[in-house]
């Protein structure tokens, strides 16, 4: 049976551009999906995560909600001055609150919201995640980046600052924060091998040490690739176990 599949395009007054969302499903948590470096909202389609998560979807546990990206207009539009990169993230952000999750809860009542990605889908997973806990109910990050700073040549700013997990986790003291933040289910895998290992252990020993609990899970060898992101879909959207 082929799953209920609807494709959705409006003009975005934040990003001032048209932005498409792609929905699979009818029912259950609500579960964004983010693409991998400048990707489209298509990406996990094609590369059978769908298929990978086809029983949630097609039992009514999960609806998930693909956005498309906008890096190839903000951090890895080098061409740009720094500062102008950071602020076109931050827009996107702003995007995602304010259009594209209204969006999702427009087709799904459903409470819980639950955001994913692999690689550089992964860090705007962890990014709006953990800037928004009043928001997002579990985060699944798969081989992510989880330090934005590497890609804007010692430049920094605010924008930079709040959109960058690995630094504002360090320096959040609000308790009404941080006690959204011990409410959350936060999944961090990544491979042994993958150079991405030790942003993820910094980010999760960050984020115990503010009390936060998380799952830091290390699979073996590389595992930064689409089969081993199905698996780890199929392993994690449900728990950490």
């Amino acid at each position: 049976m082929r799953l209920h599949r609807e494709h959705h395009k409006w003009f975005s007054p934040t990003l001032g551009r048209e932005m498409d969302i792609l929905v699979h499903g009818h029912a259950g948590a609500r579960l964004m999906v983010f693409p991998t470096s400048k990707g489209w909202m298509s990406e996990w389609e094609d590369r059978h995560m769908m298929q990978a998560l086809r029983d949630h979807i097609h039992n009514g546990w999960l609806q998930v909600f693909s956005v498309s990206s906008v890096d190839a207009e903000s951090w890895y539009d080098y061409d740009k001055w720094p500062g102008d990169r950071a602020w076109r993230h931050e827009l996107y952000d702003r995007y995602l609150l304010n259009e594209a999750v209204p969006f999702t809860r427009s087709k799904n009542p459903n409470p819980f919201l639950i955001v994913a990605g692999a690689s550089f889908g992964a860090f705007h997973a962890l990014s709006f995640g953990l800037k928004h806990p009043d928001v997002v109910g579990r985060i699944i990050s798969m081989s992510g980046l989880c330090d934005i700073r590497r890609f804007l040549d010692g430049y920094h700013d605010t924008n930079v600052y709040f959109n960058n997990p690995s630094e504002f986790i360090a320096h959040e003291h609000d308790p009404r924060r941080l006690a959204l933040l011990r409410n959350q289910d936060i999944i961090l895998a990544v491979g042994r091998d993958d150079g991405l290992r030790g942003q993820n252990e910094a980010l999760s020993k960050m984020l115990w040490d503010k009390g936060i609990g998380n799952a830091l899970r290390l699979w073996d060898g590389w595992s930064h690739d689409w089969p081993y992101w199905q698996k780890m879909m199929r392993l994690y959207v449900g728990g950490h176990d």
